[in-house]
């Protein structure tokens, strides 16, 4: 795996080198890439070049591993080791790799639409908090606004109190 990309948003290269080469240094072949960065990773990979070197001998890391595992590559070397050791025929080996691959699918997809369900809870529920806050905050200016109205209308009361006992001593003097 050659690592590309910015500190902090690393994504690789899946390639074939010899295994005195650097990281990221002199290599056979690219069959590949790995973005880690995304819901769920991306994985671009071509399968027959990864199947064609397995089968030849090479040794993956355990990172290119657990990444050829998960897209099958494994699985398909393994089943053509059982038709050429002769357990079942070449359809069997295909029919239980697309069987799996499909079950791969199904729950790949069950996984996606439960955090995109996730994602609207926790949207609905920020949006039911906000509107919650909103009516807090809407009520207590409606509060401040009525004790200022009231303390509006009690000097009110007070100055037109106090205006007409001014005017009586004016006329009356």
């Amino acid at each position: 795996m050659q690592r590309h990309g910015r500190k902090g948003y690393a994504f690789y290269q899946l390639v074939v080198a010899d295994s005195r080469a650097p990281r990221d240094g002199k290599f056979i072949e690219r069959i590949g890439s790995y973005n880690p960065n995304t819901n769920p990773a991306t994985i671009d990979l071509n399968s027959d070049r990864a199947l064609y070197w397995l089968q030849v001998g090479a040794q993956p890391t355990d990172t290119a591993r657990t990444i050829l595992s998960r897209e099958g590559v494994c699985l398909k070397k393994h089943l053509l080791e059982g038709v050429k050791k002769g357990a079942f025929d070449e359809a069997a080996a295909e029919e239980k790799f697309q069987a799996w691959q499909t079950s791969k699918k199904q729950s790949l997809q069950a996984v996606k639409d439960q955090d995109r369900e996730a994602d609207k809870a926790a949207k609905k529920a920020r949006l039911d908090a906000e509107k919650e806050s909103n009516k807090a905050k809407a009520e207590a200016v409606a509060q401040k606004k009525a004790a200022l109205a009231a303390k509006a209308a009690a000097a009110a009361a007070t100055e037109e109190t106090a205006v007409p006992a001014s005017e009586t001593a004016e006329t009356n003097g």
